[in-house]
């Protein structure tokens, strides 16, 4: 499908499933505001570099995901806003009673405030615009949990409630709001973690994948960034006007346990 003529903002998109849906929505013909915290040449040529590969416009526009003002200035900044991808994220591991105050606090505002706020500043401009999607990035485990990963389970269940509000709010507009939520996928993130967990289990990279990393994915298959672009880049069409307010699971069968 096109998306010529509509502006896309991607937050937290200068790797892994962010970087992969702004190529998707750069491959469609839409103008791409990529985004991260830092402000390097680095993501100004990341920028470029997509823009180049798919003849289109993209832009690198700095903004700290954990300040309420950012969000919102990011919105601003870019202009326009037809498409509004909520992607940022991080994560820490521990149990709730030494679960570190600071990285609750960082998580909570980075995986969930973050959309509150961007989502506020873009409704606005796709109601003037007369046409709008959300698209937010939650998770498996915005449907599921597993134990030591309290904040990102709670915000990613945020997400799902805060993607279902939006909705309702937006029902009777060409306005749709939905979620994503994959399982794993392979990013250079998980890449990089995989030497290290084969030395951990003392097992091969195939065992560890299938037996370790994605022994919740019945699968045993990553999903892709490109699959996850792709799903993105489905609920933007003519043909996904009719859904809004709902959960779109890429998880290999993780979800239907």
């Amino acid at each position: 499908m096109s998306l010529q003529g509509k502006t896309a903002i991607i937050t937290g998109s200068n790797s892994g499933i962010g970087l992969g849906i702004a190529h998707e929505m750069a491959r469609a013909g839409a103008s791409v505001v990529i985004n991260s915290f830092t402000d390097s040449d680095e993501d100004h040529a990341l920028a470029k570099s997509i823009a180049e590969e798919h003849g289109t416009e993209v832009r690198y526009i700095k903004a700290d995901m954990s300040k309420p003002d950012e969000c919102r200035a990011l919105i601003e900044k870019a202009g326009a806003c037809d498409i509004l991808v909520n992607n940022a994220g991080i994560q820490h591991v521990a149990p709730i009673d030494d679960f570190p105050t600071e990285k609750w606090d960082a998580i909570i505002a980075i995986n969930l405030s973050s959309a509150f706020h961007t989502t506020a500043a873009a409704l606005p401009k796709m109601r003037a615009a007369g046409w709008g999607r959300i698209v937010n990035i939650a998770s498996a485990h915005g449907l599921t949990a597993s134990p030591y990963k309290s904040a990102y389970i709670a915000a990613k269940h945020g997400i799902v409630g805060l993607t279902k509000t939006a909705a309702l709010e937006t029902a009777e507009e060409p306005i749709t709001a939905n979620a994503i939520c994959p399982g794993y996928v392979l990013t250079p993130l998980v890449e990089a973690q995989i030497p290290d967990t084969m030395k951990e289990y003392d097992m091969d990279r195939e065992t560890v994948i299938k037996e370790v990393m994605l022994k919740r994915q019945p699968s045993k298959e990553f999903a892709t960034v490109e699959q996850l672009g792709g799903t993105a880049v489905f609920l933007c069409s003519d043909a996904a006007a009719q859904i809004t307010g709902t959960t779109i699971s890429v998880d290999g069968g993780w979800t239907a346990l």
